[in-house]
């Protein structure tokens, strides 16, 4: 099993990050050098996340990375990162193409 991070995802921990930056440079690269290792885990368990309540479809899944969502959809051979979001944000359905 491997990890897959979006194009989307990417975009997304690129604009979080600044956005962190702005008040607490040390803070922003915590948070990304956190980020990739925190997604690793699913390689393991790629399971471990809830279902993303608004999809609700098994094999798209989130996990809590402290007040973001890291949500990802499960395939036999890989897990795709889709998008990274604030915790208070719902997933929209261009995040899923």
């Amino acid at each position: 099993m491997k990890i897959i991070w979006s194009p989307l995802s990417i975009e997304r921990i690129t604009e979080i990050d600044g956005f962190i930056a702005e008040d607490k440079p040390g803070a922003a690269e915590k948070w990304i050098n956190s980020i990739f290792p925190e997604a690793d885990k699913l390689i393991a368990f790629p399971q471990c996340g809830r279902i993303v309540p608004e999809i609700n479809h098994r094999d798209i899944r989130e996990i809590i990375f402290g007040s973001y969502r890291i949500i990802y959809q499960i395939s036999p051979q890989k897990t795709e990162i889709l998008t990274v979001r604030h915790g208070k944000q719902l997933l929209s359905d261009t995040d899923l193409r």
